[in-house]
């Protein structure tokens, strides 16, 4: 994984991610830590908190195609082995309803109890 990938990925974010990192960052100063892009076992994290052991996710249209939800299936699955919570949202949620997806994360990160050991 390289870190100018990761560079780039942040360079290029979508509507969706600005307004989410936009909010996440806000979170710093309840202790919650933040990063965007963050390259995880061959992937890049949309957004991780590594304290709390949480992954959001911003899905476009394309992750409803068959292929797309089948490598998000797995991913998801690698995530959860190493003791991660994924919360994924819908691209559009996010821009019709930023805050309710705020509250879920929100509502993630408390009761996510941090490091755990992978199942």
């Amino acid at each position: 994984m390289s870190t100018s990938r990761a560079r780039e990925l942040r360079a290029a974010m979508s509507p969706p991610e600005v307004l989410l990192w936009s909010r996440l960052k806000r979170l710093r100063t309840q202790g919650f830590h933040f990063r965007r892009q963050a390259p995880f076992r061959g992937y890049y994290l949309d957004f991780v908190c590594f304290s709390r052991r949480l992954v959001v996710e911003i899905d476009g249209a394309q992750h409803a195609e068959d292929e797309a939800a089948a490598h998000d299936a797995v991913r998801d699955a690698v995530l959860r082995r190493e003791g991660f919570a994924v919360l994924r949202f819908w691209a559009g949620t996010v821009m019709a309803d930023v805050g309710g997806v705020m509250d879920a994360i929100t509502d993630g990160l408390r009761t996510a109890d941090g490091p755990r050991a992978p199942p």
